[in-house]
């Protein structure tokens, strides 16, 4: 049983095996039901507008009625098609986005200029907390997040093989991975039943996308995770580790 304080006046409390227990085989929207019931401020999700998020954002928004801050992260190196899909999506849903940034450079040209040319060849490490690390924690804290939902799946790569529906981050928050126990098929089916929006990337061989300069189009029979970190043994930027 972990205590996480909401406010000076309200303090929550999670017993994560009991939640776990319960949950595990109960619906993404059953779970995010749960969520929005008894976590009714300081709930946010955090998004790259991947398919999976989408549905999400679809079962919050469209089903549940429930406009929760969607942390979207602005690397500047995002495809133009993500940043379309954005901005479709906050009309359409009239999301309440909040776009986080690094505080260092506001354009491709100006972290360029300050850290040199291809940071991510480099560094990768540093180019992944300068651009997502660092904002989605300044992020987390200026909404005053008690808990975040991701669209990690188990069945996207094998370091999330035994993730938890609810677990903790390094600071205390719930971490709610409501569509853990689906399978990329049944992402796509949802899409399919309810029309949700998705980005047309995804129809072109990139079945997760990442910053333009490091994610590659995926082969057949290749985990839908390949293209992100190509010929590095990287699997996660960091931000859920």
């Amino acid at each position: 049983m972990t205590a996480f304080t909401a406010s000076k006046n309200e303090t929550i409390a999670f017993d994560l095996e009991k939640l776990n227990q319960e949950f595990e085989t109960a619906t993404p929207k059953q779970i995010l039901a749960w969520s929005v019931e008894n976590i009714p401020t300081g709930l946010v999700q955090t998004s790259a507008f991947n398919v999976d998020d989408m549905v999400i954002t679809h079962i919050l928004y469209s089903e549940l009625k429930f406009p929760v801050p969607v942390i979207f992260l602005d690397t500047l190196y995002h495809f133009d098609e993500t940043l379309e899909l954005v901005a479709k999506a906050k009309q359409i849903y009239n999301l309440d986005l909040q776009t986080y940034k690094t505080l260092e450079a506001d354009s491709p040209a100006a972290f360029e200029a300050k850290f040199g040319d291809a940071l991510w060849d480099k560094d990768i490490l540093k180019f992944h907390d300068i651009t997502k690390i660092e904002p989605l924690l300044r992020g987390l804290d200026e909404l005053n997040s008690v808990a975040w939902i991701t669209g990690r799946r188990r069945d996207q790569a094998v370091t999330r093989a035994n993730m938890p529906i609810f677990e903790f981050d390094g600071k205390g928050r719930l971490k709610v991975n409501p569509i853990a126990t689906w399978t990329r098929k049944d992402s796509w089916l949802y899409v399919a039943e309810h029309g949700v929006i998705y980005n047309p990337l995804h129809d072109q061989g990139y079945p997760s996308i990442g910053d333009k300069p490091i994610t590659t189009q995926v082969k057949e029979g290749e985990d839908e995770r390949a293209g992100r970190w190509r010929g590095s043994n990287k699997t996660e930027c960091g931000i859920h580790i």
